[in-house]
């Protein structure tokens, strides 16, 4: 079995194959320049990346390259499929909550007043002009673009398709989970689902865990306000806004992690979820019999939908297990 662990998009990266061909070793080696090239295409923490270039060109078509159309195109289908609660047309309201620089910087310089006001426009994703002929994208003026969420569900799927010529693949995208199917001794592959209420004092590494669930193929996703919230204003915002309000979604959930058929689809469901609180979350994924979740309610409580399979770990530590789901949501 090989593995490789690099940094990109914002979050800690884990890509693994289960061969023992140096063909498998060779292609891992390759998987960070792919989101090397992703970023210089999505990020809009990047001045210089072709979504920045959008974002700075609102009211005028503009050509874009495949990978940025593809994307784009996933998120507004996310849209619809959540009627309009998982958006990609976010950004002023990020940027208005704090986040308008990387996360890691977000803690250390951001200042301490809110960096802009609070926007309704979040469901300008319905006016955005896609001219499939010539591939180009118009944006509403004044509206700008976030992918993150959906790009790393995307990319996930992405590489583990591309890896499993090689073998048994799973990719980890900070948190977005892709497995192309069973190890290669027919077993499912171990994911431990961390617990947010202990998670304060302890390195990544020894997280403690709720419960481990074995996966053979499909994706898992995490949201949560557990990682990425900071103060601001005399308040508390996190990353994860309601486009309903604008605003950082006021919910009692604290994390969600769901399992569905492809990292994609886990991270729109695991937004939906969490938008949506405890008691509708739960009824939602009850009505999707191809998804189970796991809710971690800010009181403490745990909820699970009747799809969802897990082992028990006692004292069991994120460290005892090779695959790991705690990166930052």
């Amino acid at each position: 079995m090989f593995e490789i662990s690099f940094w990109a998009m914002g979050c800690q990266m884990k890509a693994v194959v289960d061969s023992e061909s140096l063909h498998a070793a060779a292609a891992l080696q390759e998987v960070p320049r792919w989101f090397a090239a992703w970023e210089r295409r999505l990020s809009r923490f990047r001045e210089d990346s072709e979504l920045s270039r959008l974002n700075r060109s609102a009211g005028r078509a503009i050509p874009v390259s495949s990978t940025l159309w593809e994307v784009l195109r996933a998120a507004l289908l996310a849209a619809q499929i959540s009627e309009g609660l998982v958006v990609p047309t976010i950004l002023s309201a990020l940027e208005a909550a704090g986040y308008d620089r990387p996360f890691e910087r977000v803690l250390a310089e951001a200042p301490w007043e809110l960096a802009g006001t609070w926007t309704t426009r979040t469901q300008a994703w319905q006016w955005i002009r896609l001219d499939p002929g010539q591939r180009t994208v118009t944006l509403p003026n004044g509206v700008g673009l976030d992918l993150g969420g959906i790009a790393k569900g995307w990319a996930a799927d992405r590489v583990v398709r591309r890896l499993e010529l090689y073998g048994p693949a799973l990719m980890d995208a900070g948190g977005d989970i892709a497995v192309s199917g069973p190890m290669r001794d027919g077993q499912p592959w171990p994911i431990g689902v961390a617990d947010p209420r202990r998670t304060a004092q302890v390195l990544p590494g020894d997280l403690p865990l709720i419960g481990v669930i074995r996966i053979a193929r499909g994706g898992v996703a995490t949201s949560g306000r557990d990682v990425r919230r900071w103060r601001r204003g005399g308040q508390e915002h996190h990353h994860l806004v309601d486009p309903r309000t604008g605003r950082p979604a006021q919910t009692d959930i604290l994390t969600v992690t769901v399992v569905a058929p492809t990292a994609y689809e886990a991270e729109i469901a695991a937004k939906v979820v969490f938008l949506l609180g405890s008691r509708d979350g739960l009824a939602w994924l009850e009505r999707r019999p191809g998804m189970a979740g796991l809710i971690v309610r800010e009181d403490g409580e745990i909820l699970c939908s009747s799809q969802w399979a897990m082992e028990p770990c006692g004292a069991m530590s994120g460290s005892d297990l090779d695959m790991r789901h705690y990166s930052p949501r």
